[in-house]
């Protein structure tokens, strides 16, 4: 028998991702028989062959890594600390992308939700948030739903909270994260807001998105959410990146943002908020 832990991983994956060996060995254009025989441990498999089934199955790069030492191979992917030098390029061009979205809000996050960098915008949108809260390594997800942070000032609670836990669960779902596993656990056991869990249509009326809507001293700010991604990385941290940009989702939003930004640049308020 060949890598016991190797098969126990590649069963693992199929089945996280909804897949019977066959939807896999159609996929990978491999025998079922192969498959069968590389999940019991019964044939050995090519570091080729299993990047191509990692790929197959969409598996992270820092678990493709541990596929590979499973299989007697060296890990392949790198992993370095978003600011570097290696990375240098990236987080240039992500402070970039940040500045480009002022005056509203965006930040970059890894894949447990650290905030990385962000603008000026999102010292505006958290200010009030318990200094606790704000003090690196700054968890949005926490700084979001905490009682402490941002909750208590969106407006929309209930089906605010309920978007974010319903992304963070289909993020465990896709990678089996276990400290996204006990994020959730904390997550869950903040105060509920009032109201039932997920809203109905009906409530949601004419708009095309759930946005996020914050009562603040300048009114009530109300954003959509966009969430940009690395296209092709080989780096693990690169991989794992995450550009969460808020855009205005009303007019009035827009000015209001406009406004405090003129403040800012005056010296009258605000200031540059960044993750460790």
């Amino acid at each position: 028998m060949f890598g016991p832990l190797l098969g126990r991983l590649l069963r693992e994956w199929r089945r996280r991702r909804r897949m019977s060996q066959l939807d896999l060995a159609c996929d990978a254009n491999i025998s079922v028989k192969h498959l069968s025989f590389l999940e019991t441990g019964r044939s050995r498999p090519s570091r080729q062959i299993l990047l191509h089934l990692a790929a197959c199955l969409d598996i992270p790069l820092r678990d493709r890594n541990e596929f590979l030492v499973a299989a007697g191979f060296a890990a392949v992917f790198q992993e370095r600390a978003f600011r570097e030098p290696a990375l240098s390029p990236i987080h240039r061009n992500v402070e970039i992308v940040l500045a480009a979205h002022d005056p509203n809000p965006a930040l970059a996050m890894d894949r447990h939700w650290t905030m990385l960098a962000a603008n000026r915008a999102v010292a505006h949108l958290v200010s009030g948030a318990e200094s606790m809260l704000l003090r690196p390594p700054v968890n949005v997800l926490r700084l979001l739903l905490h009682p402490g942070g941002l909750a208590s000032r969106v407006v929309n609670l209930v089906q605010w909270r309920a978007h974010v836990i319903a992304r963070l669960r289909r993020q465990i779902d896709l990678t089996g994260d276990v400290v996204l596993v006990d994020l959730l656990e904390e997550l869950r056991d903040y105060p509920n807001p009032r109201g039932t869990g997920s809203p109905g249509p009906d409530e949601w009326g004419e708009t095309i998105a759930i946005p996020f809507r914050l009562a603040t001293i300048d009114g009530v700010l109300s954003f959509f959410t966009t969430t940009t991604l690395f296209g092709a990385p080989v780096d693990i941290t690169v991989s794992e990146l995450a550009i969460e940009a808020f855009l205005p989702a009303d007019a009035g939003t827009a000015e209001i943002m406009r406004r405090v930004a003129r403040q800012a640049e005056t010296g009258q308020q605000g200031g540059e908020l960044v993750g460790s």
